[in-house]
């Protein structure tokens, strides 16, 4: 499905650390997309908000691995059980980038794999990047190669 620029794109976090829902606010807030977000503290809250909201589902899930209660990989297994939970383009965010994890995540279904850079001007433009990938509407994950989205190195000069 392809959105119209000007529409919000609807966002579900689901990330237990307040730190990192901060960040991740605040990249939104100075990035030029226009967004509406919701946000959940764990997994079970994940899963049942889902399940209450199946008829109307956000544009996009972004997913913490570490949660407690049900963890992303989880949560990831049980949406991909569901008919219609299967079609919602998970993007997992994590500061590892351990291979077997990647390959887990990619063969369970995720549409991209984030390692959160330390940097916020990084962080903000891969949320950038990612939400334009979701707005273009593609519905196919791409292949490994490009699984993992990250930012381009900052330049200090």
């Amino acid at each position: 499905m392809r959105y119209n620029q000007y529409d919000p794109i609807n966002i579900l976090l689901a990330d237990d650390d307040l730190d990192d829902f901060t960040f991740f606010n605040n990249a939104l807030s100075q990035i030029s997309i226009r967004t509406n977000v919701m946000v959940v503290k764990d997994g079970e809250q994940l899963m049942h908000h889902l399940s209450d909201n199946s008829h109307k589902l956000p544009d996009v899930l972004f997913l913490d691995i570490n949660m407690p209660r049900k963890n992303g990989f989880e949560c990831l297994a049980e949406m991909k059980l569901n008919i219609e939970l299967a079609k919602l383009p998970v993007i997992i965010m994590s500061t590892s980038v351990e291979p077997e994890v990647v390959s887990r995540l990619y063969n369970d279904g995720a549409k991209y794999f984030i390692r959160k850079p330390a940097e916020f001007s990084q962080f903000k433009e891969i949320i950038y990047q990612t939400l334009l990938l979701i707005r273009k509407g593609s519905v196919l994950q791409p292949n490994i190669s490009g699984f993992v989205l990250t930012a381009p190195p900052t330049i200090v000069t």
